[in-house]
């Protein structure tokens, strides 16, 4: 999304490619709409906001009973300084089963496993 939001993004090119001919559902959760929101402008953030609700993304609240899962991704992956979006994506493909995620986070999303060892799907973007 932060590549979307931002044309001299490296990956904006592909980012705008890849959502002009994707026709399935987009899932989030509120952390990364604000961590994605951080590093873009005015403008752009105002973009991202709207495609919201228009419907262009869902966004899935963690509730905070969930909040100890979140930890314990946070304890199980210190090593790479895990933060609160990335253990709730986490927790929203371990809650959904959903496995496929759009990132550029390659390295961290390789290494994190769900339930039963079960690897994220990369999805080729870029």
């Amino acid at each position: 999304m932060i590549a979307l939001g931002r044309a001299q993004d490296p990956l904006h090119l592909s980012a705008e490619r890849f959502l002009g001919r994707f026709r399935g559902s987009l899932f989030t959760v509120p952390a990364v709409v604000a961590e994605t929101c951080f590093f873009m402008d005015a403008t752009a953030k105002a973009a991202l906001l709207d495609w919201v609700c228009d419907g262009g993304l869902s966004v899935v609240e963690v509730p905070a009973a969930s909040y100890g899962d979140l930890a314990a991704t946070v304890r199980k992956y210190a090593d790479r300084e895990v933060d609160f979006a990335d253990a709730a994506l986490v927790w929203l493909a371990a809650e959904s089963g959903v496995r496929d995620i759009l990132t550029a986070d390659r390295r961290d999303f390789s290494t994190f496993r769900l339930k039963g060892g079960k690897r994220f799907r990369l999805v080729e973007w870029f």
